[in-house]
């Protein structure tokens, strides 16, 4: 009981800091601003979808194959995405390693499908809608374009050895991006149907 009562304070180690989550919380209000963009596009292309009536995208032919199969991959690519955080937070770096791969060459297939699907699609940008139909699809793929480049830089640094269980946010916060081009897109994908 005498050595309890002569413990110094200064030899106590004090608990470290909690860590602060910077670049997921940075990526959240980012993801939010671009989603807001993205509404307002699709908002705009649905009411003027709708005060055009018939003459809408009247002389083109958009695929409802391609577009399915844009879903099922970017659906895939959001699994592939989950494997590579719950990897990470497990310290299992060979399958987050795989994961982030796997997701990358995903996303490149999305991008090269969205391309073969707009030269399908044959829309005249000089046809009512031509041009809102152009800006919504475009600036969903440079959405995923943005989402593969910031995929690339956090996949380079976990391969550094940066991200751990410790600090599984170099993983999370891209993943966090990347829902919310899986989430738009299923919006777009509506606008596809709908045509």
């Amino acid at each position: 009981m005498t050595e309890l009562a002569t413990l110094d304070l200064d030899e106590i180690e004090p608990a470290p800091p909690l860590r602060r989550r910077e670049l997921l919380f940075a990526t959240a209000f980012a993801t939010a601003g671009v989603v807001m963009v993205f509404v307002t596009l699709l908002g705009a292309y649905l009411a003027a979808r709708n005060a055009a009536g018939d003459l809408w995208l009247e002389g083109s032919r958009i695929p409802l194959t391609q577009a399915n199969m844009q879903m099922a991959t970017m659906v895939m690519a959001a699994v592939t995405m989950q494997w590579a955080v719950y990897s990470i937070s497990r310290d299992d770096r060979l399958h987050a390693y795989l994961a982030l791969g796997v997701t990358l060459l995903l996303g490149l297939a999305f991008v090269n499908q969205t391309t073969f699907l707009v030269k399908q699609a044959n829309v005249v940008l000089a046809e009512p809608g031509g041009g809102l139909f152009y800006s919504l699809v475009g600036f969903h793929t440079a959405m995923v374009v943005v989402g593969l480049a910031y995929l690339v830089l956090m996949s380079f640094r976990t391969l550094a050895g940066q991200f751990s269980s410790r600090q599984p946010d170099g993983i999370s916060a891209p993943a966090v991006y990347w829902y919310a081009c899986v989430a738009t897109y299923a919006a777009l994908w509506i606008v596809y149907v709908m045509k």
